[in-house]
């Protein structure tokens, strides 16, 4: 009896298929919003990190997109978030390296996690990547920035 309580016929195939259609929408979602995650993160080698130290020159290109120079390299780097108050106020631009770097010494930039940026007024911004860029790059791009500084903002010291 119990059993009979439980069996469904085998009817039409629509009627079967339909009560999984909400799985299936949820499935085909997740997998939409997986592909816009960012890539794997790929740091740079130590030996070509930003040395906060070192900072001449940075520019504020969008909220999401700051250059930096140091001497001869230039680089690109990409917050994660909107963080539309860098570059306003003193000190404008602060780059702090992840704890691990810190607590072996170390006052650079590569694109790991945990490197935040930020300004006087501005909670700390993630960085998502930090990469190398030639001079004619860096130069057409700091046309387009809207705040600009120097490295003076910049702490000495790990």
């Amino acid at each position: 009896m119990l059993a009979k309580q439980f069996h469904q016929p085998r009817g039409d195939p629509v009627k079967r298929i339909l009560p999984l259609l909400p799985l299936l929408a949820l499935a085909c979602t997740a997998a939409t919003h997986a592909s816009d995650a960012p890539a794997t993160r790929k740091p740079l080698p130590y030996a070509e990190c930003i040395r906060i130290s070192d900072i001449n020159e940075w520019h504020i290109v969008d909220v999401r997109t700051a250059l930096v120079r140091t001497g001869p390299d230039r680089y690109l780097v990409k917050m994660q978030a909107d963080c539309p108050r860098l570059g306003i106020g003193s000190p404008g631009l602060l780059f702090r390296a992840n704890e691990s770097t810190k607590a072996t010494g170390g006052n650079r930039i590569c694109g790991e996690a945990g490197e935040t940026v930020r300004a006087r007024d501005q909670p700390p911004c993630a960085i998502s990547s930090v990469g190398k860029i030639d001079k004619t790059e860096f130069d057409k791009m700091r046309k387009h920035a809207a705040h600009h500084g120097s490295g003076a903002d910049q702490p000495t010291k790990p």
